[in-house]
């Protein structure tokens, strides 16, 4: 659901929209990257650590993509992700001074989301097969050949420099709607409600037990124990 911005006076109300998972998701991440980054470029025995940050990034990116398909209303694929064209008529509506409301994502920042997980795939299955040349391997460096691991380990450089662009755009991106739109993204990420008409609220939107969460979450956490080990 969504609804064009307009200048008539509307009441705002705090609306549930993202849920804890969701929430624990988005900075998690945030924290893991700065711990990867920082192990990264100390090298050595803080290597050890990069890996397990590694695999603590994959095993969220398998529950987001689990919690997309059976998580709460905004969380799943099919409540924000939307064709081209309707990302193409959203940017021309900004361009022209209008903001369409979204309970959830709107069509760019959906996208956005696609990209992130996307760049996050690449970045924790790659590291899977990297090498360092001097101390660390991935877990699976031994099912690959040295050339092949090679060119992974140049991919998982490569697409890290990726990822820091996309996160920057992400940053800007709510940066531009809480100044220039005085939307504030953020916050309702830390507290799960946003500040809005409840006529624009999805009637039909649900929360997903934080039981099948947990599940979800320990099945990804599973296969990814698996498959390193």
């Amino acid at each position: 659901m969504s609804a064009k911005q307009n200048d008539s006076p509307v009441s705002l109300q705090p609306v549930p929209i993202w849920d804890l998972p969701v929430r624990l998701f988005h900075w998690s991440l945030v924290v893991l990257l700065v711990i990867s980054w920082t192990t990264a470029e100390i090298g050595g025995n803080a290597m050890v650590y990069h890996l397990w940050s590694g695999y603590t990034v994959l095993t969220l990116v398998l529950f987001r993509l689990l919690w997309g398909c059976w998580g709460s209303t905004h969380a799943r694929f099919d409540d924000f992700v939307r064709g081209p064209c309707a990302a193409i008529r959203y940017a021309q509506a900004l361009l022209h001074g209008e903001t369409p409301l979204y309970p959830g994502h709107n069509p760019l920042g959906g996208w956005m989301v696609i990209l992130l997980l996307l760049a996050l795939s690449i970045q924790a299955g790659t590291g899977l097969f990297a090498n360092d040349d001097i101390f660390i391997e991935g877990p699976l460096y031994p099912w690959v050949s040295k050339a092949d691991s090679d060119f992974l380990t140049w991919i998982h450089k490569f697409n890290f420099d990726i990822l820091l662009i996309l996160i920057g755009l992400h940053v800007l991106a709510a940066l531009f709607y809480l100044f220039g739109k005085h939307q504030n993204l953020i916050l309702p990420m830390l507290t799960g409600h946003k500040s809005m008409d409840r006529a624009f609220q999805n009637p039909h939107s649900h929360f997903a037990s934080l039981w099948l969460a947990a599940a979800l979450l320990g099945l990804s956490a599973g296969g990814v124990y698996l498959l390193v080990r």
